[in-house]
C-alpha cells in the first residue's frame, strides 16, 4: 500500500518534532516535508541538528514556509492524490494559512487554537485577533478522537484540542453524558503542567532555575472557554506551571446528584472508554511519571457523598498535542486510531476482542 504523504509546519517546536518522530516511524504515513516560519532562525537547518537524538531518523531540512515552498508542497500532495498537513504553529498563523492549504485532497490538522472556539467574539479577548473565517467555525470538527471520531471523516480541516482541555474533557464528559452532575455544578479544575507547555522559546518565567510552582492566567486562560464550550457548562479553571519537563495532571472537583452511586460513575467511564485503547481507567491515583512520553490519558475518581473528584493525567506534548493529532489522522484515513502510537501486535490483539 502506498504511504500517505505528510508535512509538519512548525516542526522545530516540541509538538512539531514529536509529530515528525511519530510520522517517520508510522507504517501508513510518509513524512516528506518539515517546515518553519519563513524568517525562523531554524530555517535551512537539519531537524536532527536541533534534536541530535533523532540523527538518522529526522535528517530532514527545515524548509522556510515561503509562498513558493507551500505552493510546491500543495502541488505535490495534490498530484499524489492525498496528503496531510499538520500545523504546530502559532494561533494567528494557523488562522491565516489553514484554509488556503486545505482542499479535497489535502487535510489540515491544526494543533493551534486558531479554530477551536465556535463563538467568534471570543477570539479577540482570548487570542488577540479578530477571526476572519467566522462562517466556517461551526463546521470545523473538533478533534477529540474518543468523542468526535464520527465527525472527522470527509473534512479537510480539523481543529485539535488544547492540552488542558484534553485532560479536562476526558474526565468530565462521561459524567455530563450520563446526566450525573447537578444542574448547578460548576466543575473546578486545578491543573498543573510541565514547562514544555510554554513552548521551546526561552522565557525567564518558565526557566527551571526561576520556577517552582505557580498558578497563572486565573479567570482569563484561553482554555477555559474551550473547556466550557465542549462540556456544555461553566467551569472554573486554575492552571499552574511547575518545574518538571512535561505532563499535565488535572484534579477536578464536581457535585453529582443525590443518590448517585459509585457504580453509576464507574459505568459512565467504562461505557465511554472500555474500547478506547489510549484511555486507561485506574484503580490508584495516577501521576505524571505514569503518562510522560506516552500517548495515554489515565483517569481515576473518588466519590464522597455528592462530592466527586476525578484525576486526569496526560503528556501535554503527546496526548495533549502530537499523538492526539496522529489519532485523528488515522481515523480520517481509515486506520485504527492507535496506529503508530502503540505496537502493531497490541492493536491487533485489541481488534480481535
Amino acid at each position: 500500500m502506498k504511504k500517505i504523504k505528510c508535512a509538519v509546519f512548525g516542526a522545530s517546536g516540541y509538538a512539531g518534532v514529536e509529530l515528525a518522530r511519530i510520522l517517520a516511524n508510522h507504517s501508513k504515513f510518509e513524512l516528506t516535508d518539515v517546515l518553519v516560519s519563513e524568517h525562523s532562525n531554524d530555517a535551512n537547518k537539519m531537524l536532527s541538528e536541533l534534536y541530535p537524538k533523532y540523527s538518522g531518523l529526522l535528517d530532514l531540512t527545515l524548509l522556510p514556509g515561503s509562498d513558493a515552498s507551500l505552493q510546491s508542497l500543495t502541488q505535490r500532495f495534490e498530484q499524489a492524490g492525498q496528503g496531510l498537513v499538520f500545523l504546530a504553529t502559532p494561533h494567528e498563523f494557523s488562522h491565516d494559512i489553514a484554509t488556503s492549504l486545505a482542499s479535497d485532497k489535502i487535510t489540515v490538522l491544526d494543533l493551534s487554537g486558531g479554530f477551536r472556539l465556535q463563538n467568534p467574539s471570543l477570539y479577540q479577548e482570548y487570542y488577540g485577533f479578530e477571526h476572519q473565517h467566522q462562517d466556517l467555525l461551526k463546521d470545523i470538527p473538533y478533534g477529540l478522537p474518543e468523542w468526535n471520531a464520527h465527525s472527522l471523516k470527509g473534512k479537510n480541516l480539523i481543529s485539535l484540542p488544547g492540552c488542558y482541555p484534553t485532560a479536562s474533557q476526558l474526565a468530565i464528559k462521561p459524567l455530563v453524558l450520563g446526566r450525573l452532575l447537578t444542574d448547578n455544578c460548576v466543575p473546578v479544575i486545578n491543573a498543573v503542567s510541565g514547562v514544555s507547555g510554554a513552548g521551546r522559546k526561552a522565557n525567564l518565567g518558565t526557566s527551571f532555575c526561576e520556577l517552582s510552582l505557580k498558578p497563572y492566567n486565573l479567570f482569563k486562560h484561553r482554555h477555559a472557554p474551550e473547556i466550557a464550550q465542549e462540556v456544555g457548562r461553566k467551569v472554573i479553571f486554575n492552571p499552574h506551571v511547575a518545574d518538571f519537563e512535561r505532563g499535565i495532571i488535572a484534579t477536578i472537583t464536581m457535585q453529582v446528584k443525590e443518590d448517585t452511586t459509585i457504580e453509576q460513575i464507574n459505568a459512565a467511564f467504562e461505557n465511554q472508554y472500555s474500547a478506547q485503547s489510549l484511555v486507561r481507567l485506574k484503580s490508584t491515583v495516577p501521576s505524571i511519571k505514569d503518562v510522560a512520553y506516552t500517548p495515554y490519558c489515565d483517569l481515576y475518581w473518588q466519590l464522597n457523598g455528592t462530592d466527586l473528584i476525578v484525576v486526569s493525567a496526560i503528556d501535554n506534548v503527546l496526548k495533549g498535542a502530537a499523538s492526539q493529532a496522529i489519532q485523528c489522522a488515522n481515523i480520517i484515513c481509515g486506520f485504527d486510531h492507535a496506529t503508530g502510537l502503540l505496537p502493531e501486535h497490541i492493536i491487533n490483539t485489541q481488534e480481535q476482542h
